[in-house]
């Protein structure tokens, strides 16, 4: 009759300085703890852009506003800042996260500002017309997109 005994002892021992030798090695490959300042960042959030139906309204919108915001600045005495801010805040809470469709209405703002501002130097009777139908067409376009888009 064979005894198992020591064949079993054998194979546990084995068993534990392999797992041993194991854990060992790979302590050993393993990359160095790095420092704080090299951990990196996660990558920022990209949130797809998606194209809002009424975006080509919103694009005028802004376009409108950088005129008037030029026109009216150019005929009263003292220089507002009311239709700017009103284009920042219209661009912080339809961009968000989207730089793309933060450029464009930038540009648009933008654009709508240096077109008057290569036409009218001084203020002139045509500016004061122009600056009323301006503003007249963008009560209409915000009211169309709240109209037709708004929650």
């Amino acid at each position: 009759m064979m005894t198992f005994g020591p064949t079993i002892i054998r194979l546990t021992v084995t068993t534990l300085v392999l797992a041993t030798a194991t854990a060992t090695a790979a302590q050993k490959t393993a990359a160095p703890p790095q420092d704080k300042a090299q951990v990196q960042a996660p990558a920022p959030v990209v949130v797809e852009e998606k194209p809002t139906p009424y975006d080509q309204r919103l694009i005028r919108l802004a376009e409108v506003l950088g005129s008037v915001h030029y026109l009216r600045n150019l005929c009263v005495k003292e220089p507002e800042d009311v239709w700017r801010r009103s284009m920042q805040a219209l661009i912080d809470k339809e961009t968000a996260n989207e730089a793309k469709r933060r450029e464009r209405m930038t540009a648009a703002f933008n654009r709508g500002y240096r077109t008057f501002a290569s036409v009218y130097t001084t203020c002139t009777q045509p500016a004061i017309v122009a600056e009323h139908r301006y503003r007249a067409e963008g009560a209409t376009l915000a009211s169309e997109i709240v109209a037709r888009f708004g929650n």
